[in-house]
């Protein structure tokens, strides 16, 4: 497990670009089909824009369709923290980053890999790392 990143409100406002604190800090989420990653298929790591801890890695995303990068697995099992999500009416399994619990997106049971998940994230949320650049 991962330590804790704690910053007060200002410090994430200092680090973060308006769209990245309205998605990590206060759980919003960009359109679908607008996100830089979405349509990404190069290889590499995908690590949290927040604090830079690795959460997925390029073979395990794919194409759902969504409009959102969509991922079959965690780069590591303690990578992402889940929680239930009930807001706008909805039950979801909302994914947080596991150090500074900052909001990337949610799980869903319809995925293709040998889990059936899909990790559906927000491109803000997320800073990729190609394969060869400290990936």
């Amino acid at each position: 497990m991962p330590d804790k990143l704690h910053l007060s409100e200002s410090e994430w406002r200092e680090r973060l670009s308006p769209e990245q604190y309205m998605i990590l800090r206060q759980k919003g989420t960009e359109r679908a089909f607008t996100g830089k990653y979405e349509k990404n298929k190069q290889a590499g790591l995908y690590a949290c824009a927040g604090c830079g801890l690795p959460l997925f890695e390029s073979d395990a995303k794919y194409d759902s369709g969504s409009g959102w990068p969509s991922f079959t697995a965690p780069a590591a099992p303690d990578a992402v923290e889940a929680h239930r999500d009930v807001s706008h009416g909805m039950i979801r399994t909302e994914v947080v980053c596991a150090r500074c619990e900052g909001h990337l997106g949610h799980v869903f049971p319809d995925g293709p890999g040998p889990d059936g998940l899909r990790y559906c994230i927000n491109s803000a949320s997320l800073d990729f790392k190609p394969e060869g650049e400290g990936a």
